[in-house]
């Protein structure tokens, strides 16, 4: 709580039987490998773009008007075609999307994390083969499909399957292995670049890999006990519960996850009746959180990493090494962020986080404001000061906004909406990468060093944001979860018609068990 915004007193839980047990723990690290698909993809496309052979055979115009630019020329890779082939994948993330929630809902979030390994392989296959630009750009919305799956399905999988208390570190699993991802990508550029003519082959295809770790992973995989509760297989959710739970003492929890799917087996139409009044607090959540996360602008620096830091001066071997230092501090930021996460809470992270990238994006644009110019570009020390600066600000997305955006929403929904309120917060987030993927280098070219004023100015507002609208959620049980917005200084003013009939979740609840009797 801070500033006394938050309603005093705190949120009132259950507390169920059992809790971590080794079967949990190893089925949601293995769910979590869905985040190497994102991460490989965030990792790879920025340091494939930047390497000589690939823009000699598909860019020769950018190619050119990058080997003749000078070191402060912020156009250097200006280009919508070149951007296309980054910002293509997300487009097809954001069609994908919708239809996994359909997937998830009907057939569990295990076969939408195996649909998702498979094309996402396709994807890779034909990125690795391509001999121009279209079948570069049909494999990465190949990958996007891929993607879109895998983000839909795995954090409410992991949320589903986490007991409460730890269901912060668990859900972060999915974030630690997109940042995984991201560092791999990055070592590989790292290595194939010095592969002439085609070591870029040899980084698109390896995006096999994790697709393959997805899909082996996914075929042992049991589905949560609520998909199995919403898809009428009572006796093996139960099983299943007792076994991640370590405990035959389930009953309790059980019988909350069954009244919650007969509030939902009874909503005909999610998407329909996410818009109701009742659930204004989680839409806007689903629709801010997102959305805020890429104007911190930390996706399209990891897309471009490699070549933002060619654009400001380093040449072909320092930008790569820069990108794959800024991958290890944002891997090692998540890793922080699975420790603390239960025990600090949401909001202290976020707003932390949000302060600290807001102090990294201001000092960058002075220093290549003031520095950055002339035909020698920057001195050594200022470049390393800037290098230190984007770790800075790596660590602080890495512990906050990052795993954060993914935790948030996934855990906030109630089961008979919560398939399509992922779905929204997917969407947006994907809609949003694609957007500044593919004017980030246009961005670059006209604002210059105002591009990272701009981000601070949107973090500023999603911080802010934040601090006034978003209530802790730590060690609320999924089910439960209506009732922070209920205790909210601001949500609890909104008449969200929690005392009526048919209104309110937990209401929902006591009128399905008063049914049953």
């Amino acid at each position: 709580m801070a500033g006394g915004f938050v309603a005093s007193g705190p949120v009132v839980t259950k507390n169920y039987a059992g809790g971590m047990t080794l079967y949990v723990l190893v089925t949601c690290i293995v769910a979590a490998t869905g985040g190497l698909l994102f991460g490989y993809d965030i990792g790879i496309s920025g340091g494939v773009t930047s390497m000589e052979s690939f823009l000699k055979k598909f860019f020769p115009d950018v190619y050119k008007k990058e080997s003749t630019a000078k070191n402060s020329d912020y156009c250097k890779f200006d280009s919508q075609i070149l951007t296309s082939f980054t910002s293509s994948l997300y487009i097809a993330g954001l069609v994908s999307s919708f239809m996994a929630s359909a997937t998830t809902r009907a057939f569990g979030r295990q076969k939408s994390m195996l649909m998702g390994g498979f094309t996402f392989l396709s994807g890779a296959a034909l990125n690795g083969a391509a001999v121009n630009v279209a079948m570069l750009i049909l494999g990465r919305i190949l990958l996007g499909l891929g993607v879109g799956f895998a983000v839909q399905s795995v954090p409410i999988y992991l949320s589903e399957m986490a007991p409460p208390r730890m269901r912060g570190a668990l859900n972060i699993g999915f974030q630690l292995f997109l940042g995984i991802g991201v560092l791999s990508a990055n070592l590989i550029n790292y290595r194939t670049a010095k592969i002439q003519n085609w070591g870029w082959r040899l980084s698109l295809g390896l995006a096999a890999v994790p697709a393959l770790i997805m899909l082996a992973g996914s075929f042992t995989l049991p589905d949560t006990p609520n998909s199995l509760i919403e898809r009428g297989q009572l006796e093996k959710a139960k099983a299943v519960l007792v076994r991640i739970r370590g405990t035959p003492d389930v009953q309790e929890e059980l019988q909350d996850m069954i009244e919650a799917c007969e509030i939902s087996n009874k909503m005909k139409h999610p998407f329909r009746n996410i818009i109701r009044r009742k659930y204004r607090p989680q839409l806007v959540m689903a629709l801010a959180i997102p959305f805020f996360q890429q104007l911190t602008g930390i996706n399209v620096i990891a897309f471009y990493a490699p070549v933002l830091f060619k654009t400001i001066g380093f040449g072909s071997d320092a930008a790569l090494l820069a990108a794959v230092i800024l991958g290890v501090m944002n891997l090692s930021s998540i890793i922080i962020s699975i420790f603390i996460v239960d025990k600090l809470g949401r909001r202290a992270l976020f707003l932390e986080g949000g302060l600290q990238m807001i102090i990294c994006q201001v000092l960058i644009a002075i220093i290549l404001a003031l520095k950055f110019g002339g035909e020698g570009g920057m001195t050594k020390g200022y470049s390393s000061f800037v290098v230190f600066l984007f770790c800075a600000y790596a660590l602080g997305f890495g512990w906050s906004w990052g795993p954060l955006s993914w935790l948030v929403p996934s855990e906030i929904f109630p089961l008979e909406i919560r398939s399509a309120g992922q779905t929204i917060n997917v969407a947006v987030n994907l809609l949003v990468t694609f957007v500044l993927s593919q004017v980030f280098l246009s961005m670059l070219c006209h604002f210059r060093f105002g591009i990272f004023l701009f981000y601070a100015g949107w973090t500023v507002i999603m911080t802010t944001f934040v601090y006034f609208l978003l209530p802790e959620t730590k060690n609320v049980p999924i089910e439960e979860m209506t009732r922070v917005w209920k205790e909210h200084w601001f949500w609890s003013k909104m008449n969200l018609d929690y005392s009526t009939p048919g209104d309110d979740h937990q209401k929902n609840l006591e009128l399905a068990e008063n049914g049953r009797k």
